[in-house]
């Protein structure tokens, strides 16, 4: 919900500004949406894809949850467009320009994007543009610093919260009184010849409790289990399930399977990472692809792939500060990296998209330098209205109690 309305009222500002713009060209105003949409289309189509097929790469992660949210988000992405290439531009012509009341676009009629607040930034870069670019980027790259505090290893039941429920709190009381959990244990099985073998290996494993007696399975197995004195999705208990599964493995025709509820938040980490390293790539070269499909062109979507991810390392790397020293939270979920990409190259390559596909328009009438700055006074505001828009509905996150969406919403 959270994507497809913030994308969906990104591609709604795009449509109504160039709608708004011809309208002070073209007295009729469905000959101004014809135009408007000719204009428009192109670009909002390829800020769908890039999203779309940015979200279906999730469907590459080995984590269900993760999997399967990729094709239902594209989908989502996918009826947003028809939506607003389809309804939204006969609900515009059926309204007329009072639509925009108060200040009615009237034919011939300036346009004040030309001498507005992205115009004059425009001028301003445009006398010193190599200052500008190296400024800012290392003003980004200083950012990107604070990727060096970011943890990812996973979060402990009693910090997966931002706020702390009466089951914490009576965790704590419980803790305070030496009264041990004893639900969370590590579950082996094993080829019972060698389950004495197997028991004794886990002695002297810090945080481990002595095993229970072996129970038989079937086909010659046996099940026991041994108490983990720590927090089920701790990285105490992930050190003891990984000491356990290797003290085990050492045991000859044993066989022996380690799981139980700390093995799953250990394996659920694994996969998280592996996930990160697949598909992070992935989105990167299928939106370059794109990029470069539109524009038809090399360079120029190289340059901006660069800006993208230099843009994620540095809110990254705000966020990471902001979280340990603002917000206190202890760390990361492991799902949070992948995620905060995603969704912050895929859908910020969109203001990308909506740039530089006027940019290219101008530039065929009025040469590259020119054309830029007509771009950006003519898309400036679009973009940052849009960005405000998104940003402000990923922060709604943060009213969840979950430190995990809370950081999602914030980055």
């Amino acid at each position: 919900s959270v994507l497809v309305i913030g994308a969906g009222t990104d591609y709604a500002l795009l449509l109504v500004a160039r709608y708004r713009e011809e309208l002070r060209r073209h007295e009729d105003r469905h000959e101004a949406m014809a135009f408007a949409l000719h204009r428009a289309a192109p670009a909002i189509f390829a800020s769908a894809a890039t999203v779309a097929v940015g979200m279906l790469c999730l469907s590459f992660a080995e984590l269900n949850s993760t999997a399967g949210l990729g094709p239902v988000a594209a989908i989502g992405v996918a009826v947003t467009f028809l939506v607003m290439v389809t309804l939204l531009p006969a609900l515009l012509v059926i309204c007329g320009r009072w639509v925009f009341w108060p200040k009615r676009p009237t034919f011939g009629s300036p346009e004040p994007t030309a001498d507005g607040i992205w115009a004059r930034v425009g001028r301003r870069i445009s006398h010193r543009p190599r200052r500008v670019w190296i400024v800012t980027t290392g003003l980004l790259l200083l950012a990107c610093l604070g990727l060096f505090r970011l943890d990812a290893s996973g979060l402990s039941t009693e910090d997966t919260y931002t706020k702390e429920f009466d089951s914490i709190k009576g965790q704590k009381l419980l803790n305070e009184h030496g009264l041990a959990d004893n639900s969370n244990t590590i579950q082996v099985v094993t080829n019972a010849e060698q389950a004495a073998d197997v028991a004794a290996s886990l002695e002297g494993i810090d945080g481990l409790s002595a095993p229970g007696e072996a129970q038989p399975v079937s086909d010659g197995r046996v099940w026991f289990e041994a108490t983990i004195n720590a927090d089920i999705s701790s990285s105490t208990a992930a050190d003891i399930v990984e000491a356990s599964r290797d003290a085990t493995g050492e045991v000859d025709g044993a066989d022996a399977l380690v799981g139980g509820g700390s093995a799953f938040y250990l394996d659920t980490k694994i996969a998280s990472e592996r996930d990160s390293w697949l598909i992070m790539p992935l989105v990167l070269v299928v939106v370059l692809l794109i990029l470069i499909g539109l524009l038809r062109a090399l360079v120029a979507p190289l340059i901006l792939m660069a800006t993208v991810v230099l843009s994620f390392g540095a809110a990254l790397g705000i966020s990471a500060l902001i979280f340990e020293y603002v917000f206190g939270f202890a760390g990361s979920d492991p799902g949070f990296p992948l995620f905060a990409f995603v969704f912050l190259v895929a859908l910020g390559i969109d203001y990308n998209i909506f740039l530089m596909t006027r940019v290219r328009e101008e530039t065929a009438n009025h040469g590259t330098r020119k054309g830029s700055l007509i771009g950006l006074a003519s898309t400036g505001g679009v973009i940052t209205s849009a960005g405000v828009v998104l940003a402000a509905t990923f922060l709604v996150l943060g009213s969840l109690p979950l430190v995990f969406l809370a950081e999602l919403g914030l980055a």
